[in-house]
């Protein structure tokens, strides 16, 4: 492994953590465009969040879960959290920005998680879950700064690729264990466009989790596919870092991608990885959004 990479077999590990917990989406073929799309708005809570948040919860220590979960989230990490909260009994605490869209947080809520909302934008809402987790000697658990949350998000990578090459697994699978409701969500994740026999991925990027997640479990491929990140140009945050090595400056505008922006914690686990993975972060408008 590389020095920023996290271990190979963690997502092998966290996809077989989550599994009866999680929903298999579809991955559907678009010929006309050459393009797959990975459904992950049709994940349990409506987004790939869950995934990560399950594969760090089910995999802390009894202590831990019983120290009581604080998060912070745009909305779908939230979800994600208070869902594992509700599976394993733990007490979640979410921090969220005041700004944050009313229905993600009332979805949060209805998993049991108590809300507490922070004057700001996301980055002060996480500023403020970090300090009161080290406070209260409670269990912080990051939307991505996390090498078992990546670990989760990259189990997304494992079933693409499973899927890309046995078409008969594109529909998606539910977990035959798990009872719990598939809802709409506002995401999809992990775009694959087939250029000539030579796969490029495309994913949205804001922290990194969820592209450092799939770059990692692409690198066991060889060749390995391409791998592009795509950012709203009005939160162009882990662009700034890729290209300059510096989010300095950057303003952070809403987007119709509202899960997408805010800054990227200084110290994060995702800049290394995104940096040695990826291959190139484009930025969108808010009209093409």
């Amino acid at each position: 492994e590389g020095k920023n990479m996290i271990p190979s077999e963690w997502i092998d590990q966290a996809d077989e953590r989550i599994a009866p917990h999680i929903v298999r989406t579809p991955l559907t073929h678009d010929a006309a465009r050459n393009l797959y799309v990975k459904w992950e708005n049709r994940q349990k809570t409506g987004s790939f969040k869950a995934r990560g948040a399950l594969n760090k919860i089910l995999g802390l220590e009894d202590w831990e879960r019983e120290a009581g979960i604080v998060t912070a989230s745009a909305g779908n990490h939230g979800q994600g959290v208070a869902l594992a909260g509700q599976l394993t009994g733990a007490q979640v605490t979410c921090f969220v920005s005041e700004h944050a869209v009313p229905v993600k947080v009332d979805a949060i809520r209805a998993l049991g998680a108590e809300i507490v909302a922070v004057a700001g934008g996301y980055p002060e809402a996480e500023a403020a879950g970090r300090k009161f987790a080290f406070e209260n000697q409670k269990t912080w658990v990051s939307p991505y700064n996390d090498g078992q949350v990546i670990a989760g998000q990259g189990t997304i990578g494992l079933e693409v690729v499973d899927q890309i090459t046995h078409p008969s697994l594109r529909g998606g699978w539910s977990s035959r264990r798990s009872n719990l409701p598939v809802q709409r969500g506002d995401c999809f994740a992990a775009n694959a466009r087939n250029d000539g026999g030579n796969l490029t991925y495309l994913v949205p990027v804001s922290g990194g989790g969820l592209i450092a997640g799939i770059g990692a479990a692409l690198a066991r491929l060889s060749p390995r596919p391409r791998l592009v990140g795509v950012q709203p140009e009005a939160a162009p945050f882990m662009h700034a870092l890729f290209y300059r090595g510096s989010q300095d400056g950057i303003p952070d505008l809403p987007s119709l991608a509202d899960g997408l922006t805010g800054a990227v914690e200084s110290d994060s686990v995702t800049i290394p990885m995104v940096k040695q993975l990826v291959d190139e972060i484009v930025l969108v408008s808010e009209e093409d959004i």
